[in-house]
């Protein structure tokens, strides 16, 4: 992997890129304040889930999708990318926590990191009339640049499962060093992920985690809220 493409990847999906990550608990709020979650153990168990039947195996999927139709200069395909990542939500917050995310993502690449190849995907997108779904922008981004798609995907994947784990350190609360055997323990869980949503065919996109997706739904009426999902 080229140096470039690792640096943007660094920085792209470190904290510090200004996409508002850590406003958004996918529902673990909920999950703690109904006892679901309780300890690194549950913690590290629920993001897992999430990981493979939830939200991250269909963002999986669609990353890769959205990565091979602007590698192929395939219009049409990245549009049913961007239809499906917009409409393939579990709740109303869910959809916020995607689409805020992936809006703030494209805005701030074009400023810090402007390219001419990305513009035509980005005029793409705003062609739909639908929100950028964050798994859609980031893929675009890493496969206009030239990133290669499993790389990406992983670095994606793993930003994703590292803010979750973050969410849960603060809201149990549990240590720091905990928060990093969390980390450590779901990494084999995102290669596999990514490994396998590069071989799914589309047909298979959709996760099994209802469970999941209702504490999504119950955070929305939650009395107490330091999460926006």
């Amino acid at each position: 992997m080229p140096g470039a493409d690792l640096t943007r990847l660094l920085a792209w999906l470190s904290p510090g890129f200004p996409v508002g990550g850590y406003s958004y608990s996918h529902g673990i709020e909920y999950a703690v304040e109904s006892g679901r979650v309780r300890d690194r153990v549950s913690l590290t168990g629920w993001i897992g889930a999430i990981l493979e039947h939830g939200t991250g195996r269909t963002d999986a999927v669609l990353f890769a999708a959205a990565h091979r139709a602007v590698t192929a200069g395939n219009e049409s395909a990245f549009a049913w990318a961007v239809e499906r990542a917009d409409v393939l939500r579990g709740a109303r917050e869910l959809a916020l926590e995607s689409s805020a995310q992936g809006a703030a993502f494209l805005s701030t690449l074009r400023a810090a990191w402007p390219a001419p190849a990305f513009e035509r995907w980005a005029a793409a997108i705003a062609a739909t009339g639908r929100p950028p779904a964050y798994p859609v922008a980031v893929a675009t981004a890493a496969a206009a640049s030239g990133i290669a798609m499993l790389p990406a995907l992983t670095a994606f994947l793993h930003a994703f499962a590292a803010n979750l784990v973050s969410a849960g350190v603060r809201l149990i609360p549990l240590g720091q060093t905990d928060g990093q055997k969390a980390i450590a323990a779901l990494d084999p869980v995102v290669h596999s992920v990514a490994g396998i949503a590069l071989a799914l065919p589309l047909d298979d996109l959709g996760g099994r985690a209802p469970m999941i997706d209702g504490c999504a739904m119950s955070h929305e009426t939650q009395y107490t809220r330091l999460f926006r999902s």
